[in-house]
């Protein structure tokens, strides 16, 4: 700020010359020098002020307009302002020559002010542009890691066996009860399919999916395991990422205990803009340590679609994950 004060106030002794014996160049440099420290900062201050205001990615052409009136405005009151002290209070300028050196360093003042801002600007620019690369490009890896988990969550041997093996006892049981079976699992796979490279999906479709997921479960574990659902209306249409749900319903699963003296519940509510999954905890004595990789998944996920986050609300009785609902845009 030193430097560029010195230089300004060369430039304008350029521009506007008067006799050496009339004036002290070192009060000229010195008031340069103040004048410049009062610009610099004020315009800090101004961008900081505006950074919190008007946000380049939400607003940027509203924070343009703003932003260059606002600082240009400032700059030439805090250049006018102390040079009328500076002519007042310390050394008087030359009448005949006065105004043109107001009018000239008001100019030169705007002028840097103006570059510092086109600098300032074009600078925020690229870097909210590569902030914004770098950002699809990690939700790309994340959202296919995510993918993958959901997917290996269910298309894998273990689930496929465990459905087999309930199939082929019903065969031999129930019949009729054995087609429900498989019309019910092929809705679930179907869905799966369908959806994997979805981002989003409606709470509608979702639990469509979930409703013939969970008849699959109830099959395995008869009585032992039952779920409530409490869906209004309104919240059919708002979005969730795919197979969120289930995710939870299967947390829910791998780590209780599930038997005819510890039932399980597992209750989905959903009101307003959140969905609640909720279930009485009954932690099994041979689970293992959780990694907690679907929550986190889950977490992630959302952060790239609304600011709202998954809370998680473990207690002696129950374990409750609300998940925010997202309006369709």
């Amino acid at each position: 700020m030193i430097l560029a004060g010195i230089i300004v106030s060369l430039l304008l002794s350029a521009i506007v010359p008067f006799p050496m014996h009339a004036h002290n160049r070192l009060l000229d440099h010195l008031s340069s020098i103040i004048i410049t420290m009062i610009v610099w900062e004020g315009n800090l201050w101004i961008d900081t002020w505006m950074n919190i205001k008007f946000p380049w990615v939400e607003r940027p052409g509203i924070r343009i307009l703003i932003h260059g009136f606002t600082s240009l405005s400032y700059s030439a009151l805090a250049i006018f302002g102390p040079m009328m002290a500076f002519n007042t209070y310390i050394c008087q300028l030359n009448p005949t020559n006065k105004m043109e050196l107001m009018v000239s360093s008001i100019l030169v003042g705007i002028m840097v002010t103006f570059i510092i801002l086109s600098i300032e600007i074009s600078t925020q620019f690229f870097l909210q542009w590569k902030t914004s690369l770098v950002e699809v490009e990690k939700y790309k890896t994340e959202s296919v890691q995510a993918q993958l988990q959901n997917l290996k969550s269910q298309i894998n041997p273990h689930f496929l066996f465990n459905n087999m093996s309930v199939l082929s006892s019903l065969v031999y049981k129930d019949q009729d009860k054995a087609v429900d079976f498989i019309n019910q699992l092929s809705k679930v796979y179907r869905y799966l399919l369908d959806n994997k490279n979805s981002e989003l999906v409606s709470l509608q479709t979702e639990l469509e999916f979930i409703k013939s997921y969970t008849y699959l479960l109830q099959i395995r574990f008869d009585s032992t395991i039952q779920f409530r659902f409490e869906v209004s209306d309104a919240c059919l249409s708002l979005l969730i990422p795919p197979m969120a749900l289930q995710m939870l319903i299967e947390n829910a699963i791998k780590h209780n205990e599930i038997s005819t003296e510890l039932p399980l519940t597992v209750s989905i509510v959903a009101k307003g803009d959140v969905l609640t999954v909720s279930n009485n905890l009954q932690l099994r004595s041979d689970s293992e340590p959780s990694s907690n990789t679907g929550l986190q998944n889950i977490k992630e996920r959302y952060k790239f679609y609304t600011d709202k986050e998954v809370e998680v609300i473990p207690s002696a009785t129950t374990f409750v994950v609300n998940i925010p609902l997202i309006a369709v845009r």
